[in-house]
């Protein structure tokens, strides 16, 4: 046996590790554009604070307190708006190239939203709130996720919102809307042209929070997201 091969490959293997880890931690996703006051990301019991122009990264959460509000914008062009009190969390991005996603999972786990859908296929999107799964189709969408409420209005484009027992309705026009209540572990899902919320009240809240912009705007300096489907490290 040649031991000078032995002894090669666990090193080729420790850099490996040492190259990968921190690249998958730390994948770029989206960018910062709007922060009002205070917006922090979540890493176990640590916060730390978000300003204009910091990245979004892969697999993290998001969270804004009272009087606070963002705005990201991800690699694909989607435009995500927080309001307050929201917690936000990217359980997944694969990428399909560095300016659209092949699977992009976005969790909304209380407070409001506003999604606009960027340059991914739209069956790339996969948007839950504890209630619901919504669907998208080239759309713009209010999300309003409550403890035993979930409210989705279509501002523009198409989108199925479900029930996790696949009750399902379709929004086609603006306005359209789904409710999701639970009472009593039922859950129910309806569907209004008459709006009882819209994230419209919330677009003050801070200067351009209901803007859209691609990426290229939002970071002309910042280098594309990186090219990551995990293959690399064998994810």
């Amino acid at each position: 046996m040649n031991l000078r091969h032995c002894t090669f490959f666990p090193a080729l293997l420790s850099l490996a590790v040492v190259l990968c880890a921190p690249a998958l931690a730390q994948t770029r996703v989206g960018e910062a554009v709007v922060i009002q006051n205070e917006v922090v990301r979540l890493a176990g019991s640590a916060a730390t604070r978000i300003n204009v122009g910091d990245g979004m990264l892969r697999d993290e959460t998001v969270r804004t307190g009272a009087d606070s509000a963002a705005r990201f914008v991800m690699a694909d062009s989607t435009n995500l708006s927080l309001g307050p009190s929201a917690t936000l969390k990217l359980d997944r991005t694969v990428f399909d190239d560095e300016h659209s996603y092949r699977d992009v999972a976005i969790r909304m786990t209380t407070g409001a939203f506003r999604f606009v859908t960027g340059h991914s296929e739209k069956a790339a999107y996969k948007i839950t709130t504890p209630l619901a799964t919504i669907g998208v189709r080239g759309t713009t969408l209010d999300i309003l996720s409550q403890r035993g409420r979930t409210i989705v209005v279509l501002q523009d484009g198409l989108s199925t919102v479900c029930t996790l027992s696949l009750q399902c309705i379709q929004l086609t026009q603006p306005g359209d809307t789904a409710v999701i209540t639970s009472v009593g572990g039922k859950i129910t899902i309806a569907k209004t042209g008459t709006p009882p919320w819209t994230f419209a009240a919330t677009c003050t809240a801070a200067a351009g929070l209901c803007s859209v912009n691609q990426y290229a705007d939002a970071s002309p300096t910042i280098a594309p997201a990186v090219h990551d489907d995990g293959m690399l490290c064998g994810r």
